[in-house]
């Protein structure tokens, strides 16, 4: 603002000097009078100098006058004259006329000040010339350059380099919108860097997590070998000797079930693999390898879930093959099925149906097969729901619930990194679609 103060002060006393140099040629260019008294006084001594003999061009020389010798009234001289707005007399000595004596001395004086005035009129158009060219340099310097410098400084932070820095000049008009520019920039810094530290957090706490369920999974899996093997020893002594039916069917029951539990225990440690060996910087680059499997290992997946209550599967595909990576997708199904057990916890309906084709964007048309989900719960809020697969992310209805919100995220990068696909809506109930791209 002082530099602006500066600049109205500069414009006003130089617009105050222009006015006085004008009015000061105006002063001096007053209207003068003829003085006529002067000039007869001139014509009685030219007429005498003409009687004495002095040549017309002597007497023209010493009284600064034109002498037409003339008696014509339409002589082209002296028309040219009275053009000139020329003073003129009668020349006539010894009282006899023999022309006209004139005076242009007011032409001379008109030329002098047009002339004054020319060069004033030039003087000043040079000095606005610098002064508007100094303008723009200033504005150039002050405005022009600064707002460009913004506007790299934008594209810079736009493109996430943050480092880069404003320069802070002095009679910036943008200071204050310079430094707020410059403390945005340290502040997106310091939260991108809290954001990667918050980051790097998260994925040591999984990797932590994935060492430490892997302890208990082995624990598991070693009971579950030892179990097996009394189990089977069991068998073995009993034989198919009489009266141990019972004790039979009771080993039998025992040995699948502990299989089911090691088959689990499988599962897990070898997701907490996948997980452990992947760096914390790599952490989202798990491979997912989809081959052809029948969708008959779909449903035997539902069918092993037996710990999670009710599973009703209300309908059967013919077997078909399908993209699938098998451990991805008994991931998915494990996650969704758990999901829906942990916060409704009620009975759990299972649906297979065939789409339509549908055009990819590559311009090819398939088929998905779609298993769609449902429980009879609450469902999820509509705050929630489009929010609800976002990494890390966790619905209002959590509270007392163990979870990391990861599960339905991943599951559903695991079905797009399969080729195929997860959508989930409220329909008296939670319900969510998982799509397996056909054969």
């Amino acid at each position: 603002m002082k530099l602006l103060k500066r600049i109205v002060i500069f414009f006003t006393l130089f617009m105050l000097a222009a006015l006085l140099i004008f009015y000061n040629i105006n002063k001096r260019n007053q209207y003068k009078k003829r003085d006529i008294v002067g000039y007869n006084d001139m014509l009685y001594l030219i007429c005498d100098d003409y009687t004495a003999g002095l040549s017309k061009e002597e007497i023209e020389a010493k009284y600064g006058c034109v002498i037409v010798l003339s008696t014509r009234l339409d002589d082209p001289e002296l028309s040219a004259l009275y053009a000139d707005n020329a003073f003129v007399l009668d020349l006539a000595p010894d009282g006899e006329y023999i022309g006209k004596v004139a005076w242009t001395d007011v032409k001379g004086e008109y030329e002098r000040s047009k002339d004054e005035f020319l060069h004033a009129a030039l003087v000043l158009w040079i000095v606005v010339l610098i002064c508007g060219y100094l303008l723009l340099f200033m504005l150039y310097r002050l405005v022009i350059k600064p707002i460009r410098e913004l506007a790299g400084f934008s594209e810079e932070v736009a493109k996430g380099n943050l480092d880069i820095r404003l320069p802070m000049r002095r009679n910036n008009l943008f200071g204050s919108f310079t430094e707020g520019f410059d403390l945005m920039r340290e502040e997106l810094k310091a939260s991108k860097k809290r954001e990667m530290e918050a980051e790097i957090a998260r994925k040591e706490m999984i990797t932590a997590l994935s060492h430490d369920i892997k302890t208990p999974v082995a624990v598991i899996k070693a009971a579950c070998e030892v179990l097996e093997v009394k189990g089977r020893r069991r068998l073995e002594a009993i034989g198919d000797s009489k009266g141990h039916d019972d004790e039979r069917k009771e080993l039998e029951d025992t040995l699948v079930k502990t299989g089911a539990i090691a088959q689990k225990a499988d599962t897990i440690s070898a997701l907490m693999s996948n997980v452990m060996h992947v760096t914390l910087e790599e952490l989202d680059r798990i491979e997912v390898n989809p081959e052809p499997y029948s969708t008959e290992v779909i449903e035997e997946y539902f069918k092993s879930l037996v710990s999670y209550g009710r599973i009703v599967i209300e309908d059967h595909l013919n077997p078909c093959l399908v993209y699938m990576d098998k451990l991805r997708m008994e991931h998915v199904i494990d996650n969704i099925v758990g999901n829906s057990h942990k916060y409704a916890g009620t009975d759990i309906k299972v649906s297979f149906s065939e789409t339509p084709d549908i055009k990819l964007p590559d311009g090819n048309f398939v088929k998905f097969i779609r298993i769609s989900v449902r429980d009879f719960g609450p469902g999820v809020s509509k705050e929630d729901l489009p929010l609800i697969a976002g990494k890390y992310y966790r619905g209002s209805n959590t509270d007392g619930k163990t979870g990391y919100g990861l599960g339905l995220y991943l599951s559903k990068w695991y079905m797009e990194k399969q080729g195929g696909g997860l959508e989930y809506y409220n329909d008296n109930g939670f319900v969510v679609d998982i799509l397996v791209r056909k054969v």
